[in-house]
C-alpha cells in the first residue's frame, strides 16, 4: 500500500467518525455557511497579484516535520502582505499535522481566497469546508473516479465553493467537468512523492483553455515560475519551500520579488 492509499483508507474512517460527531445540520449553523466565497479563479487572474497560492503546512508524509509550531495568524498574514494571491491550508491531521481550526483562524485574519487542502472523498467534507470558512476545495483525480469527481464538483458549486481539480497525468483529464474552476498539475508523483516540474510543462498544452492552470509542488526556483507562466500557467501552489524557512512570509516576499526581477530581465531582453 503506497502513501496515498494509506491516506485514503484512513480518510474513510475519519469521515465516518466526524459525521457522527458533527452532523451536517450542525455544520450548516456556522457563520461562514451563508457567506459568499471569495473567488480563487478571479484572484489568480488578477494582474496586480503574483498568482502564488501560499500554503500553510506543518509536516508531510515524505519530509516529516517542516514547521510544526508555526503560527497560522503570523504566517497567513505574512503571505498576504508579501503579495500572494491566495492561501492553501492543510486540514489533514494524521499525515500533515493540520486541523480545521487552522483554516478558520486564517479566515479570521484574511479576506483573500482560501483553499482547503484535503483528501476529499465524501460530500460531507464539502459541507465541512464551507462551515470552516473555505472558498475553494481540492479534488484529487487520483483518488476519485469520473462519476465521483463530477458529483463532488457539482455539490461544491452548489455550496458556492470553487473547485481546483488536481491531476498528474494526461489520462486524468478525462475526469474534467465544467464545474471545475482550475486544474492543478501535481509535480509530485503521489505514489512515490518524488518531484519534477517537467510534469507541468509536459501537460500545459493539453489543459482545457477555460480552466485556470495551476502548477503544484516542488516549486522553489523563481526562474521556474517564469518558465511556467510562459507555458500558460496562472497559479503556483508553494508550501514546503516557504514553510521550511524561519519566516515563511518573508521568504514568500523575497521569492515574489525574484520572480518579478527575472520577468523584467526577460521582458527587457525580448524588447
Amino acid at each position: 500500500m503506497n502513501i496515498l492509499e494509506k491516506i485514503i483508507a484512513h480518510k474513510h474512517k475519519e469521515v465516518a467518525e466526524r459525521k457522527g460527531l458533527y452532523p451536517p445540520r450542525l455544520l450548516e449553523q456556522s457563520i461562514y455557511f451563508e457567506t459568499p466565497a471569495v473567488s480563487l479563479k478571479r484572484y489568480l487572474l488578477r494582474k496586480d497579484k503574483s498568482g502564488i497560492i501560499a500554503e500553510f503546512k506543518r509536516r508531510s508524509p515524505s519530509k516529516g516535520d517542516i514547521n510544526p509550531y508555526a503560527s497560522v495568524e503570523r504566517v497567513s498574514i505574512g503571505y498576504m502582505q508579501a503579495g500572494a494571491s491566495a492561501l492553501s491550508i492543510l486540514t489533514d491531521s494524521t499525515f500533515f499535522g493540520g486541523k480545521n481550526e487552522d483554516l478558520t483562524e486564517a479566515r479570521r485574519f484574511n479576506f483573500c481566497p482560501i483553499l482547503r487542502k484535503e483528501f476529499i472523498i465524501d460530500e460531507y467534507q464539502l459541507i465541512e469546508a464551507k462551515s470552516i470558512g473555505a472558498d475553494a476545495v481540492l479534488l484529487i483525480a487520483e483518488c476519485l473516479d469520473q462519476k465521483q469527481l463530477a458529483q463532488l464538483a457539482g455539490t461544491a458549486k452548489g455550496l458556492g465553493l470553487e473547485v481546483l481539480m488536481e491531476i498528474h497525468s494526461k489520462q486524468q483529464l478525462d475526469k474534467y467537468t465544467s464545474d471545475v474552476d482550475a486544474i492543478g498539475v501535481n509535480n509530485r508523483n503521489l505514489e512515490t512523492f518524488e518531484v519534477s516540474i517537467a510534469a507541468s510543462l509536459e501537460l500545459a498544452a493539453a489543459l482545457p483553455a477555460e480552466a485556470v492552470k495551476v502548477s503544484e509542488s516542488g516549486l522553489d526556483d523563481p526562474q521556474a515560475i517564469v518558465e511556467l507562466r510562459r507555458s500558460g500557467y496562472q497559479g503556483f501552489l508553494i508550501g514546503e519551500y516557504f514553510m521550511k524557512q524561519a519566516d515563511p512570509g518573508k521568504a514568500c516576499r523575497e521569492f515574489i520579488r525574484q520572480v518579478k526581477h527575472f520577468e523584467d530581465l526577460l521582458h527587457n531582453a525580448i524588447a
